[in-house]
């Protein structure tokens, strides 16, 4: 895997590259963004949603955290990451459809589901401990069909876990205004690692299905 100063060099050919070969793209866009696609996904250093999406600069306006997960609506102190990309997003850019993208082999997903953090302090698992048990109830209910461990368990835990996101979503009122609208999509998706395969889930079905 690439250090820092090996990706100073990648830097380097891109700006004798891409930088200038599409330079007119570039002059564009340092004008503004106009993305018509909010993306929610992982931090997870294996999915990058431009590379899996064929995203070029300024197509995707980009939120990523630990199990992609988007919490619910609330005006409570404090810093809420999420929710002002979200607001930005919507009210401002514009965006047209919103994805929330999870991932197989998930270490987010699978600590809420093996709830290994829990007790943690800061700085030793806390954290992310902290930022999971938005999953709680998530968790409970697969857990109750296919227990907290293995590869079943833990691809219903990512599943799961963008449903409960995109539910988190509509709780912004902004955000079901929208919708409700017509203004606005909501999208779920699942990108296996393994296979490269991304799923997309039917709402009305509540089941996901290879895309194309």
């Amino acid at each position: 895997m690439k250090t820092f100063e090996e990706m100073i060099e990648g830097y380097r050919g891109f700006r004798e590259g891409d930088w200038l070969t599409q330079r007119e793209r570039w002059k564009e866009l340092a004008e503004g963004q106009s993305p018509q696609v909010m993306v929610i996904s992982c931090s997870d250093s294996r999915v990058d949603p431009a590379q899996i999406l064929g995203a070029a600069p300024g197509e995707i306006f980009a939120v990523r955290n630990v199990a992609a997960m988007v919490p619910p609506y609330e005006t409570t102190p404090g810093q809420h990451g999420v929710s002002a990309a979200v607001e930005f997003a919507v009210q401002f850019l514009k965006v047209r459809e919103i994805l929330v993208m999870g991932h197989g082999a998930c270490g987010g997903c699978k600590a809420a589901l093996t709830r290994a953090l829990h007790g943690n302090e800061p700085g030793e698992g806390g954290f992310v401990a902290h930022w999971v048990s938005m999953l709680d109830e998530t968790r409970d209910a697969v857990c109750a069909e296919h227990g907290s461990e293995g590869a079943e368990a833990e691809l219903a835990m990512e599943l799961a876990a963008v449903r409960k996101s995109l539910e988190n979503l509509r709780s912004f009122p902004f955000v079901a205004e929208k919708e409700q609208a017509g203004e606005l999509t909501l999208h779920g998706a699942h990108f296996a690692i393994a296979d490269g395969i991304l799923r997309t889930l039917d709402e009305d079905s509540g089941e996901f299905s290879a895309a194309g």
